[in-house]
């Protein structure tokens, strides 16, 4: 009885300081969308994969996902690491990872449709799951969802403490005839965000922004 009561006191014990060593780290959860056009853009998401390979550290997670026709599925993660307390195995997990993107980006073909939606919620189920203190979805997307008549994403979301942040919102040509549509789609997207509960809602166009809210 004695040794089942330390035992347990033990895992106690263990599980309380995982957890706290978890409150320092952060995890990303990055979206990139593949739809139509907007594929051409992927290799300005290469380039802020690349900086936040560079800038995540041991204890930190990360992970890379395509937005398509339906993006609520684990199968849409093209790649997802938490980096090793050791340097050497740490810079291993990041090699990997960049060749994993490497090979997406010289292999995206443009998709039909564009489920951002579905790709926030699974971001989010990926991001509470790392038990990290500061949790991050960026979306690398023009923000026009076009779903197909059988893909039911009106309904509330979850992004309870969750950053969200909408990098490289390039404008439709549509938006250059009526730019109301441009903002108004930002505006949606935010008011839908902070009802989802998430921490905050940003807008970056330049990465320098991308690296003083990081390190916030």
């Amino acid at each position: 009885m004695v040794k089942r009561l330390l035992l347990a006191s033990l895992l106690g014990l263990s599980a309380s300081t995982c957890t706290d060593q978890r409150s320092h780290t952060q995890a990303v959860y990055m979206l990139i969308d593949t739809s139509g056009t907007y594929a051409q853009e992927v290799g300005k998401a290469q380039r802020i994969i690349n900086y936040l390979l560079g800038t995540l550290q041991s204890g930190d997670s990360l992970a890379v996902a395509r937005v398509k026709t339906r993006s609520f599925s684990e199968k849409d993660i093209i790649a997802k690491v938490t980096f090793d307390s050791r340097p050497s195995q740490a810079n291993a997990q990041k090699r990997a990872f960049k060749d994993k993107i490497d090979a997406f980006v010289k292999s995206v073909a443009g998709s039909a449709y564009t489920d951002i939606t579905g790709g926030l919620i699974q971001g989010g189920m990926f991001l509470n799951e790392t038990g990290a203190g500061r949790k991050t979805i960026l979306i690398f997307s023009d923000m026009q969802e076009e779903l197909d008549k059988v893909t039911v994403r009106d309904f509330p979301i979850n992004l309870k403490d969750i950053r969200v942040v909408a990098l490289n919102v390039v404008k439709l040509k549509t938006d250059n005839i009526d730019p109301r549509r441009y903002m108004g789609r930002l505006e949606a997207w935010q008011k839908r965000i902070e009802r989802a509960g998430a921490s905050e809602w940003i807008l970056i166009n330049d990465i320098e922004h991308l690296d003083r809210m990081l390190q916030s």
